[in-house]
Order: structure tokens, then C-alpha cells, then sequence
């Protein structure tokens, strides 16, 4: 991607230096095995995890306490992390303007170890996730490092997939879909409420599409192969993948995430249609998702 001389975020809270600050949570947000990360790329709300998912759990390699010295490869995905944010502010303000509405943006909190959020304890092993009760995306940089070893997931594009796609998260608790959809998850049997959490999902990959392409618009950020970064993080966090790889075969009443093609479908629609309005995940029949 063509970051040179793109402004950071002031949204950004750099928690790193304070590591083991925090409760400790066992939780991820689903997938077992090599799941244990994979799901975690693409993580939803903690909240609702917590809620519907913690039964799942499982943890990826991560730190374990003591002090943290940043290495400069973290000093730098911090400032990547910050200019992404800043992207998808500029993009998703431009866009609710356009509609009528004020964009308030998330706060990206930077951790090490452990943090505290407003929806409880998490750690490193939690990954990337969205927290609606305080508006807050948190991550460990970590994080993409194990992205890179344990699924062979690199590139810039791809990491600002995983930042993209949890402000998505926000974008859907903005417009009022993300409260609308565990009100209804709550109410129903696990099946339908895997379901429910398969369309937020893939409006959430969407979104990061929807970012992508405005991005690109704005600032001529995207290079050749970037799409691709992409397109082969979501083909391998598709849950029929993940299943396959882990246990040799699918489960598909359990999936909550959806499939690969669906992950990579969806993602593509945003990068290359900009259309906000055919992002509606929720309307089509969970079979032509």
C-alpha cells in the first residue's frame, strides 16, 4: 500500500507500555486448533462472544506477563495501524456526510499481553476485536506476526483487512444493525443465531471492501497485489477451511463466520463496487449469502 506521508489518527490509545494491566480472559472468539487465531482475524464484538461463544474458546501463542520493549517492526505496524485508522475515518466520514449523518469514529486501543475493556478482560490470545460498549477497537501487533507464521497471511493489505474490517464492526453499531442483530441472536436457537452472526461477518468484510475502494479513491493507496493480500486472508479464514484443516470435515449449522468463498465474495464486492447499498447481507436468503 502507498502510506508515504498519509496523516495518524490522534484516536489511537498506545497501551503497550503497560502489559500486564488488565484481567486476565482464557477467551477467544471461537475456532479450536489452528482456528484458535484464524477466527480471531475477523473477530466481532467481544460482548457478544462472550455471550454466545465462550464455549468455543480456544488460545494462539502469545506473551505472558513481564515488561514489553517494542520492537521496530512494532514501532512501525503501530504507525501502519494509525494511518489505517486514519483512512477509514476519512472514508467513513465522507461517506455518512454524503448520507446526512456524523461519522463518530472509533478509538483504537494498542495493547500488549492483556487490556481491559469495556466489555472485561482480554489478552493478547483474544485477537483483534471490536468492543460496542466502549466504542473501541483493540489489538495486540503481535498479533500479525502470528498472522504471518501460523497462516502464511502477509502484506500490508492484509493486516489493514483485519483493521478495516473490526471499524466495520463499528460502522454496523453506528447504524444501529450490530445491537438489532445480538437483540435477535438472543431470541433464537444456536443455529439461526449462527447465522445471524454469519451475515454480520460478512457485512463487516464488506465494509472493509467499502473502505478499500474510497480509500484507493482518495489517496491512491492501493498497489498491485494488494487485492490479493486480501482476497487469500479471507480464503483461509472461511470456517469451512478452518473446520477442514482442524478436523478433516465441516460443520456447517456451526458455522458463524461463513465460508471462504463467502469471506472472499463479499470482501471483493466492496473493493470493486463501492456501493454502500448492495451491502445489505441481511435481506438476501442465508443460502445466496
Amino acid at each position: 500500500m502507498r502510506l508515504s506521508g498519509r496523516r495518524q489518527s490522534t484516536n489511537v490509545d498506545d497501551r503497550r507500555s503497560l502489559g500486564g494491566v488488565g484481567k486476565k480472559s482464557s477467551m477467544g472468539i471461537g475456532g479450536l486448533i489452528i482456528a484458535g487465531i484464524i477466527y480471531l482475524i475477523m473477530g466481532g464484538d467481544l460482548s457478544s462472544f462472550i455471550s454466545n461463544y465462550a464455549s468455543q474458546a480456544i488460545t494462539i501463542q502469545g506473551s505472558d506477563g513481564g515488561s514489553y520493549t517494542a520492537t521496530a517492526e512494532e514501532e512501525e505496524l503501530a504507525v501502519f495501524a494509525s494511518q489505517i485508522l486514519a483512512g477509514t475515518e476519512d472514508v467513513w466520514s465522507a461517506i455518512f456526510k454524503n448520507s446526512g449523518r456524523t461519522y463518530r469514529a472509533p478509538k483504537l486501543v494498542l495493547f500488549s499481553n492483556r487490556v481491559q475493556s469495556g466489555c472485561g478482560g482480554a489478552t493478547a490470545s483474544t485477537g483483534p476485536f471490536y468492543c460496542s460498549a466502549d466504542q473501541t477497537v483493540y489489538i495486540d501487533l503481535s498479533f500479525f506476526t502470528s498472522m504471518k507464521r501460523q497462516i502464511g497471511a502477509d502484506g500490508d493489505f492484509a493486516y489493514a483487512y483485519v483493521i478495516a474490517h473490526e471499524v466495520g464492526h463499528h460502522v454496523q453499531y453506528l447504524l444501529g444493525t450490530l445491537n438489532q442483530a445480538y437483540s435477535k441472536m438472543n431470541q433464537v436457537s444456536e443455529r439461526e443465531s449462527n447465522q445471524i452472526s454469519v451475515r454480520l461477518e460478512l457485512q463487516a468484510d464488506f465494509f472493509a471492501g467499502i473502505w478499500a475502494h474510497y480509500d484507493n479513491k482518495m489517496f491512491g493507496s492501493l498497489e498491485k497485489g494488494d487485492i490479493e493480500e486480501g482476497l487469500n486472508v479471507a480464503s483461509k479464514i472461511g470456517d469451512d477451511y478452518l473446520q477442514k484443516k482442524a478436523y478433516g470435515t465441516t460443520q456447517p449449522e456451526s458455522f458463524n463466520h461463513g465460508t471462504s468463498a463467502q469471506r472472499s465474495r463479499w470482501l471483493n464486492k466492496g473493493i470493486t463496487t463501492g456501493d454502500l447499498s448492495a451491502g445489505d447481507t441481511f435481506s438476501v436468503s442465508y443460502s445466496s449469502l
